[in-house]
This record gives C-alpha cells, structure tokens and sequence, in this order.
C-alpha cells in the first residue's frame, strides 16, 4: 500500500500545531473574490476557534503534549460552542451527503493515479472499510471474528452497518448530530438490523460505555474533531475489550522533520482556514496519534499514509456539488454547509501540498 509505518524508534518528540488565519481564492460555484472575502471576514468576527501563532517548543513527551492540550490546542471560547457547530454542521448536510453519496460519510479508496468516474465513488467508499479492516488483520474466522463493535462518530450509521452485517455482531455508534442518530436507526431498522445497531448522540470523548466492552473499536474520521486527542486516544483505548482492535482513520497534519519545532506560517494558516469552515481544533501529526497509543499501553501500532489512495475524492465531491442538484441542496442547506463547500478546495491545496496526511492507525489492547 505504500507510505511510510511508524515504530517507537522513528516516532519524532509530539508537537501539535495550531494554525492561524488568512485569505484565500475558492473555485467552487457560488465563489468570487469580494463575496469570499466577506464571508471569511463575517465568520471571523464569530470564528469559534482560536489559536495561538506562537511557534511551541518542540515536546519530548506526553506529559508535554497534556499541557498543550489542555490550553492552546482546545484554545475555544467554549468546548460546548464547539460541539454545537459540529453537531449544527452534520444536522444540516447530512441529508444532502446522503442523497447524493449514500450512507458512508467518509474518503473513498483508489490506486494511486487512477482514472474514475462519479459513479465508482460509492465503491471506493466500501473499499476504503475493507482496506481498513486488511491493514489491521482483523479476522473472518467465525472464531476470531468481532462480535461488538463501536463506531465512535458513526455519521448516518454507514461503517456500522456494514460491520454488523460483515462479522453478524452487534454495532453502537455514537455521533454529536441528533439528526444522524436518528437517521442511523432508521436505516438500521429499515434494513432489518434494528435489533443488532443502535446510534445514540454522545461525546466520543465521554463515552457512555463501560471499560472494555468492544472486540472492534472503529473510528472512520472523527478524530480530526476532537479538541483533546489525549482524552480522545484514551477513551478508544478504555471501551476497547482485552485483546480488542482500534482502527483510528483521519486527518492530520505533516510530521515534523527533526529540524523542525512547528509548521510554517503558510501551512498554518492553510490549516486554520478548514478548521474554521469544518468546525475543527488545532491539527496533530501521526507520529503524535503513535504516540498517544504508545501512553495508553497499547501493542501492534501500526501506521501508513493513505494520501494518494484518498486523492480523487475532494475533486468528486467538488464535482458532485457543481451540479444543478448539488448546487441547489447546498443553497437550501444553511449557511455552515455553504462555508464548509466553499473550503473542500482548501482541502485538496493541502493534500497537493503535502501538509494534509489521509492515516491510518491501527493497535491492539494487550490481553
């Protein structure tokens, strides 16, 4: 698959980075210069994440990063304010995901520089749980196989489904948008699964679950939300059974070189410009996620960088929303939908930049 796997002896010492703000040019429909301009500025003045563009010494253990965590990286006007806007932003566009894309709201999975349409996008979503669920080994043994599982920011309920039916075990998952949840059980139960999936509205970072309940801990693109990635780490690794598996799937940022003790003044305000249209505080690196497993205990990590498997997807979804019914259903949605469609070119400058890193991260909780 490519990309680079991490160990303890090549981890580099943690250091998230918060990144800070600017302009920026948008090709997407509804975008030209002075109304871009304007819209950056308005949210501004409301902007729900603030950071701080002093570059941080570089850490040498976690204990370092806990300090960070706790004041720059949640660096919120309020941690609540900040699950709203998420929550706000996912009950708003995820009927319009759903209508166009189906039910997996995540990446597709592709070989690396190849040729698809719209309509082999679907397939890749469905490629991108099985190529995750390779990477970590998990069995098909009927023996060995998972029989409970958490989808820790379920979204409508796609992974969860799908693994419940895959492995015939039970499936929880948890979101912060009351609409996915209950748009989740309804598909669940439409598909016959009522009595095996069950979605409720929690705090992944306060899991209403009890030590050591999952065989399968799954998180397809969540983490790339949570404002303490101590706290998050932590929680997978507690619900996560003896000898159960997490598979960690996000966002993150370039790792650092060991010359470096930040990233750039550009990169960050890259950065800065998605968090404030996706709802999302300071990014981290894989090798700091690596990290953080390796505080927690937790054995067979294992890392790769996907980033060009991911590449064709932003340009689809682009594509996808230029149309007249896309383009259309964003105009109805609400304003967050619109200023998180304007920023999906954003998305696809940092991946061709090298700055964003689709990982993967997997792990095992010792027996």
């Amino acid at each position: 698959m490519g990309g680079p796997c991490y160990s303890a002896c090549t981890i580099q010492s943690l250091n998230p980075t918060c990144p800070s703000s600017s302009s920026s040019s948008v090709i997407f429909a509804l975008h030209k210069p002075q109304i871009h301009s304007n819209i950056i500025q308005n949210y501004t003045r409301r902007r729900i994440i603030t950071c701080s563009s002093n570059s941080r010494r570089r850490m040498g253990s976690v204990a370092a990063m806990n300090v960070v965590s706790s004041s720059a990286e949640v660096g919120i006007q309020n941690q609540q304010e900040l699950k709203k806007g998420i929550a706000d932003l996912y009950d708003e566009s995820s009927g319009i995901w759903e209508d166009i894309w189906g039910d997996h709201m995540h990446h597709g999975y592709y070989e690396p520089q190849s040729s698809v349409e719209l309509s082999d996008h679907r397939a890749a979503q469905i490629r991108m749980i099985e190529m995750a669920l390779s990477f970590a080994a998990i069995s098909e043994d009927p023996a060995k196989k998972p029989t409970s599982i958490v989808d820790v920011g379920c979204g409508i309920g796609g992974s969860s489904r799908y693994l419940a039916k895959k492995y015939s075990a039970t499936a929880k998952g948890i979101t912060l948008s009351p609409v996915q949840a209950e748009r989740a059980q309804a598909l669940a139960d439409a598909q016959g699964l009522g009595d095996k999936v069950s979605f409720q509205v929690a705090d992944a970072l306060n899991q209403p679950f009890p030590d050591g309940q999952f065989d399968l801990v799954w998180s397809m693109e969540s983490g790339e939300h949570m404002p303490n990635k101590e706290k998050f780490v932590g929680e997978l690794a507690r619900v996560a059974a003896p000898g159960g598996t997490i598979i960690l799937v996000t966002w993150c940022h370039r790792d650092l070189s060991p010359s470096e003790e930040s990233l750039t003044p550009e990169e960050k305000e890259l950065l800065n410009k998605i968090c404030k249209a996706f709802y999302l505080p300071a990014w981290c690196s894989t090798a700091d996620y690596v990290k953080l497993l390796q505080s927690n205990s937790l054995q067979d990590i294992k890392a790769e960088d996907w980033s060009e498997n991911v590449a064709p997807f932003w340009p689809a979804v682009i594509k996808s929303a230029l149309t007249w019914k896309g383009f259309t259903s964003v105009l109805r949605s609400g304003w967050k939908t619109i200023k998180a469609a304007l920023a999906m070119p954003l998305m696809i400058e940092g991946y061709k930049k090298g700055l964003i890193k689709f990982a993967i991260i997997t792990c095992r909780k010792p027996e």
